[in-house]
């Protein structure tokens, strides 16, 4: 065989080598346009609504400012969360959830781990999480206000439900969202009559707050 028949043959076999190549890449990445753009016309169709949280009240067992000067933070509270999945089609995993309070945007008690659990349509879920945390260090500049909120009997703070989810439509179950809540509480301590006593030192306040939800 001559060099210019090997050239030939050469050429001849990356022709068929791209032929081949085009006849199975290309159906491959068309199967996969089809799949993908049949998801985006679904999830547009359903057009999926975060779920709604609600704090609906808080049993304080403990919360004391102490040291000298008065920057640390033992507390102990419970609270009761609920939270509603608007959609009728679409079902929502909690596959990681986290609270915590915060005051004057600093995490103040330690995070508290929830169950993960699975929310059908339309369901509402209810969970009453113990928050808090002992000898917690305050910012000095926010130690200050703390302690005078706290002998005032009056403090704003902030829940916080931090996790992932994923949204079930069908058989179909997407990858992982962070799920961000964000709930107002304020607190009357000096108030007795804005609460209920339901044991020894333990107060039980309604607080019935909206809370924000980023996903």
């Amino acid at each position: 065989m001559t060099s210019k028949d090997c050239g030939a043959h050469h050429s001849h076999s990356s022709s068929c080598n791209r032929k081949i190549i085009r006849r199975v890449i290309w159906p491959i990445i068309i199967i996969l346009f089809i799949i993908l753009l049949i998801i985006l016309l679904v999830w547009a169709i359903l057009q999926p609504s975060k779920p709604r949280f609600i704090l609906q009240d808080a049993t304080v067992f403990n919360f004391n400012v102490s040291g000298n000067p008065p920057n640390l933070l033992t507390s102990n509270f419970q609270i009761t969360l609920s939270s509603r999945n608007p959609n009728d089609k679409i079902g929502i995993y909690y596959d990681r959830l986290d609270v915590y309070a915060s005051y004057r945007s600093q995490q103040i008690t330690f995070p508290t781990s929830m169950p993960t659990t699975y929310q059908g349509h339309k369901e509402v879920n209810v969970w009453s999480p113990f928050v808090g945390g002992y000898s917690v260090p305050v910012a000095p500049y926010n130690a200050l206000y703390l302690d005078q909120d706290h002998t005032r009997g009056t403090i704003m703070l902030v829940l916080h439900l931090d996790g992932r989810v994923r949204w079930k439509v069908g058989s179909f179950i997407t990858g992982k969202y962070h799920l961000h809540v964000r709930c107002p509480a304020f607190i009357n301590f000096g108030n007795s009559a804005s609460g209920v006593i339901v044991g020894n030192n333990a107060v039980k306040y309604t607080l019935t707050t909206t809370c924000s939800v980023s996903v």
